[in-house]
């Protein structure tokens, strides 16, 4: 009895496997097999009768017969899989269309291509890809940007450096997504999109999501000695040159916006936790907070409320023309006082 116990267990848990692989397999083919929709869904519906097949036999008592033939389908499925490369030749959307190109002397570093667009609506806008320089003997301030659309859990990252002449620079690691493209999570995980790393003006890059998308952005003093805050800015550069060296694809889980951040943050703070609010990029605030990364002298909450950016941002449509607007939207946000904040030059 417990013999027979143990090869339905069995039985059961080698059903889980090939209905997980089939579900994966059959996404695989319909993110990634040229062709119209009607060639991917076929792929998909003949797929799914294989792995059914496969069950079949395995429960009929077969098992070296079903599981032969699965494993060798699925490995000549890994093998078309692992010819798929990113690229750095498509058709791209424009606000990805260019790359970021540092050049570096001493402290000064010259950025290429950052981006500055003016945004009327998500299809209606005026390029500008600017050349910038900045001074890393004149940085001051780190801070980190959520930007939520869909839920708590689930929030966009951005990293916006901040200069004692009045600049600012903001780093967002996105999907490097084709003309006609959106974004999906799912396909996040099937090699839909390549990574991009943009430079741009904040705003452009926060405006457009508070102000166009209707998104909901909280921003947050990051705790930084001036030298790891040099060191981060410099990691990114180097992010940035690795991308143009060679394209890489994007991940939701492995290798999205807050991983990277994360992975470039610890080579300069050696001995950061790992935690699942990295892979929950909402909750990235509260990782921060609680490895003693924000302004202190705060709740968690406080810092929340304090940091929501978003009616500010919209303000500035509506002021004067010429509103300064990352000091605008810094307006109460803890540790960016007048003694702390960049202030604009004389």
């Amino acid at each position: 009895m417990i013999r027979t116990l143990l090869r339905h267990i069995g039985r059961i848990l080698l059903s889980l496997v090939v209905l997980s692989t089939s579900l994966w397999a059959c996404l695989a083919l319909w993110y990634q097999l040229p062709g119209p929709a009607a060639v991917k869904v076929g792929a998909g519906v003949l797929w799914a009768a294989f792995g059914l097949a496969a069950i079949v036999l395995l429960w009929r008592g077969r098992l070296g017969r079903a599981l032969l033939s699965y494993a060798i389908g699925f490995a000549l499925l890994l093998g078309w899989w692992s010819t798929i490369l990113p690229s750095q030749n498509r058709v791209w959307a424009d606000d990805v269309s260019r790359q970021l190109h540092a050049h570096i002397d001493g402290s000064v570093v010259t950025l290429d291509n950052v981006r500055n667009f003016e945004w009327r609506s998500d299809t209606d806008y005026t390029q500008r890809w600017e050349t910038r320089q900045y001074d890393l003997e004149r940085l001051r301030s780190v801070d980190v940007s959520l930007s939520y659309w869909t839920g708590p859990a689930i929030a966009h990252t951005l990293v916006s450096f901040g200069f004692d002449d009045g600049q600012f620079v903001t780093f967002s690691i996105e999907i490097r997504k084709e003309r006609g493209e959106s974004f999906s999570s799912v396909g996040g995980f099937f090699k839909q999109f390549e990574t991009s790393l943009i430079a741009a003006d904040e705003h452009d890059i926060l405006r457009v999501r508070t102000n166009v998308r209707g998104e909901d952005v909280y921003m947050y003093r990051v705790r930084l000695p001036q030298p790891q805050m040099r060191s981060l800015f410099l990691a990114y550069l180097g992010e940035a040159a690795a991308l143009v060296r060679e394209p890489s694809f994007y991940n939701t889980l492995t290798a999205n916006c807050t991983t990277i951040v994360y992975a470039l943050a610890r080579r300069i703070v050696p001995g950061l936790p790992m935690d699942w609010r990295l892979l929950a990029s909402g909750y990235l605030p509260d990782y921060l907070f609680d490895v003693g990364g924000l302004t202190p002298g705060y709740s968690m909450e406080a810092l929340r409320a304090a940091g929501r950016i978003t009616d500010r941002a919209i303000a500035t449509d509506k002021a004067a023309a010429g509103t300064n607007f990352p000091k605008a939207i810094r307006q109460g946000l803890p540790g960016a006082d007048a003694s702390q904040a960049p202030t604009a030059a004389k």
